[in-house]
């Protein structure tokens, strides 16, 4: 009872507009006020512990490494060669949408920083094309949320970091899943832009897609180098993040595109963005710690065991349970604490913790395009200048085809951890 108290403060305080961290933070101090029996001092002791962590090294790294993309040229260049690769498919610009985000999910990690690059970029030019506003925004969002599937991925790094299972694993899980997702909204496009008429761009002449190509190929070797890394063992998933930004930091001033007086800019943007993360994370902490003490895992894993044992049925449930908090709470939060309160759970089912992390991750990126929180729907809907109800109205079929990926992924585990136990058998 006292863990429910716990968590209706927090969502009366999202009631008010409180921001995430300050939400979680005030609630937690409102009860451990009202309880009394535990020290105050154990909120910085909480705090701190939460956000000092290896892993959540690569956080700002990946953010870093976005903005350094978005302002170096790199996005620019692989969404032209994305659109003379598909720009001649019934919907050209929409599935330029969806093959540029796949090739930025392996570099960035973040759907926000995908949602933004490649949205500043592609929701204009949808437009003038004659795309609705609302559609060009829902096909741009839906699509970013490859961006923590594909390898590398902040949200992955976090679950690892507190599940404590290997990261590269995670990040190899995510591959399969990222592609799925990828062509089944590029089927969901196509069907739409057949009904409504949208037209295609030009089929390009071989002489236009090799020049495009040599222009892409050092972007195009970010993941290869990464992820090769990796496996390699030539450096850590959180080593990685460097790599990326030293990576798009060189590309940037190769290209002639970014400038060492732009360097202030972009590192106080990535430094705030970082701070509110690390923010996030650190509350997010204290509260996972006063749930634990309220016994608040157990009580959850004896509220699922008692409706079934099953593992599939176990699951699906906590599918359903997550989409309804993804529209309630920001990912990085959920994550922090759920995933303490639902391994056991996972463990003592025998579910492999590498396919519930990729199912958990897929089902919150589900909810970053969800009202009243979803992070992703509000970067488009203001590029677009859509309202939420128009977007919601354009999205839903584009959410229908994540949410069939998420349930072959949930009941099909090979989909997940095939190529982790291929490819990392250690």
């Amino acid at each position: 009872m006292a863990g429910i108290v716990l968590l209706v403060l927090m969502l009366a305080f999202f009631a008010t507009g409180m921001p995430v961290a300050f939400a979680m933070g005030a609630s937690s101090l409102a009860y451990m006020l009202l309880k009394g029996s535990l020290p105050l001092i154990s909120i910085p002791q909480r705090m701190l512990n939460g956000a000092d962590n290896f892993p959540l090294l690569a956080i700002p790294f990946f953010i870093l490494a976005g903005s350094l993309m978005d302002n170096g040229g790199v996005t620019r260049r692989l969404v032209k060669f994305s659109s003379v690769l598909v720009g001649h498919i019934t919907g050209g610009l929409a599935h330029v949408v969806v093959v540029a985000n796949m090739i930025m999910a392996g570099m960035s990690g973040s759907a926000v920083a995908d949602a933004s690059g490649t949205g500043s970029i592609l929701i204009p030019s949808m437009r003038e094309k004659g795309y609705p506003a609302a559609f060009a925004a829902a096909i741009v969002g839906a699509a970013a949320t490859i961006g923590p599937i594909i390898p590398p991925s902040i949200p992955m790094v976090i679950f690892a970091s507190i599940a404590n299972v290997s990261t590269a694993k995670l990040f190899m899980g995510g591959v399969v899943p990222g592609v799925l997702m990828g062509v089944y909204l590029m089927v969901v496009a196509y069907i739409v832009a057949r009904r409504r008429g949208y037209g295609r761009e030009p089929r390009q002449r071989w002489q236009d897609i090799l020049r495009a190509f040599a222009d892409a190929v050092p972007p195009l070797m970010a993941p290869v180098i990464i992820m090769g890394g990796i496996l390699a063992g030539i450096f850590t998933p959180t080593e990685a993040a460097v790599v990326t930004t030293v990576y798009a930091f060189l590309l940037g001033l190769w290209y002639g595109e970014l400038h060492l007086t732009d360097l202030p800019r972009i590192l106080t943007d990535a430094l705030v963005t970082t701070a509110i993360v690390l923010f996030i994370v650190a509350a997010s902490s204290l509260m996972g710690w006063l749930l634990a003490i309220e016994q608040v895992p157990q009580a959850l894993m004896s509220g699922f065991l008692g409706l079934s044992q099953n593992p599939w049925v176990v699951l699906a449930l906590i599918n359903i349970f997550l989409l309804i908090v993804g529209c309630l709470m920001d990912s990085i939060p959920i994550l922090i604490i759920l995933v303490p309160v639902l391994s056991p759970l996972i463990m003592r089912l025998g579910i492999d913790p590498i396919h519930f992390g990729v199912v958990m991750v897929l089902n919150l990126m589900i909810g970053l395009l969800t009202p009243p929180v979803g992070m992703v729907m509000y970067v488009v809907c203001s590029i677009a200048k859509v309202s939420i109800k128009d977007f919601t109205r354009e999205c839903w079929p584009m959410m229908l085809a994540l949410m069939v990926v998420l349930a072959m992924i949930t009941f099909y585990p090979p989909l997940v951890v095939w190529l982790p136990n291929l490819l990392l058998r250690r």
